[in-house]
């Protein structure tokens, strides 16, 4: 019997074999272009969108294609697109308090997955089921968990070794980047002894339930008082906001506990979409972006792309452009009380392409 990866995978390259044959009809970016007024989302509220119109308009390398993101909606309009509620696994919902530092420290070091060199991804059994990439992590999470070792408290994230890590995260493969997650936890667990007794859940409780208050909300202050959540790039001497990670874990926490009345946020409607590799990925792949040449011969050959670099802060810009437009979009043909937020359409694209094997660019970085 084929498994729930097994179906994902062959609607993925269905999809790739029909996204490229439309993609041929697309003017790639590095090529003229009748110049025209760049359709622009409503404002939401989000200074994540709202610093990105810059990079936008220079892009040289990567660009949105706004009449394959109206395609598009008018048959995504039609699916469910709920709310995900796997967010906290492993039925931690029925324990709020343990699911909210699970979220945020696995938060901590939700990045790089699969390996530099080979393109193998980290995976890992447990519990009878087998996993990959993040939930391959959480899953060695809980296990540590299950065995006695306290990976939530700030005390043991502040000195845990490498080769006490490399236990936790025994899988197919060595961890990928686990000294720089060494390094995170380091971080991450000093603040929380600090300032916050050693838990996660007491910097959540200290927070007003909104994302942005006039510096205090969540984000505001998890990109001011924790060094790994400063996600920003300067492209053209303008500041890019990403918050990526700062993101995913406030949604995380919502998606997970807000119908559990765990945990309330007023303002979920200004998330975006988290701009790692898979989204980026799946959105060249259905058509709404598309690169330049050079761009296209990096990510198929799998060469790094550096952090900060033009090309790099193109790609996440565009993917949280594109996904903001297609929100747009998709609530244009749905009725009122179906209207979803931007993070529903990161989950239905992430979910679709996760497992795909079409080639997403190679950035080695702790924020995303």
């Amino acid at each position: 019997m084929p498994t729930r990866r097994d179906l994902l995978k062959a609607t993925s390259t269905l999809a790739v074999l029909a996204a490229t044959s439309s993609l041929q009809a697309l003017t790639p970016a590095g090529t003229s272009a009748p110049t025209k007024k760049l359709p622009w989302p409503k404002p939401i509220g989000s200074p994540v969108l709202e610093s990105l119109p810059p990079v936008i308009e220079r892009s040289r390398d990567v660009r949105t294609h706004y009449d394959k993101i109206v395609e598009v909606a008018h048959w995504m309009a039609y699916e469910e697109l709920p709310m995900p509620r796997i967010a906290v696994p492993f039925g931690l919902e029925k324990t709020p308090e343990i699911a909210i530092d699970f979220v945020m420290v696995t938060n901590c070091i939700d990045s790089a997955f699969t390996d530099f060199k080979t393109h193998i991804k980290f995976q890992v059994d447990y519990a009878g089921e087998h996993f990959s990439d993040a939930d391959a992590m959480q899953a060695c999470m809980k296990r540590a968990l299950d065995d006695g070792i306290p990976v939530l408290e700030g005390k043991f994230l502040a000195r845990v070794t490498q080769e006490e890590l490399d236990k936790i995260f025994a899988g197919n493969i060595e961890m990928p980047m686990l000294e720089e997650k060494m390094t995170v936890f380091h971080q991450v667990g000093d603040v929380l002894n600090a300032n916050y007794d050693g838990r996660f859940l007491n910097f959540v409780r200290s927070c007003p339930p909104r994302l942005y208050d006039n510096g205090n909300g969540l984000i505001d202050r998890l990109v001011k008082e924790f060094p790994r959540y400063n996600d920003v790039s300067q492209y053209d001497s303008h500041e890019a906001k990403f918050y990526k990670l700062s993101q995913l874990g406030c949604w995380g926490m919502y998606s997970g506990l807000s119908g559990t009345g765990a945990f309330k946020l007023d303002d979920a409607h200004k998330l975006t979409a988290f701009a790692d590799y898979i989204v980026p990925a799946a959105l060249r792949v259905m058509g709404m972006t598309s690169y330049s040449p050079a761009l296209e011969k990096t990510i198929n050959s799998y060469q790094m792309i550096a952090r900060d670099s033009r090309q790099e802060i193109e790609l996440r810009a565009h993917c949280l452009y594109a996904t903001a437009l297609l929100r747009e979009e998709i609530n244009k043909l749905r009725p009122p009380d179906l209207q979803i937020i931007i993070p529903q359409v990161d989950a239905r694209l992430w979910t679709h392409y996760h497992a795909t094997t079409w080639p997403h660019h190679l950035t080695k970085t702790i924020m995303y």
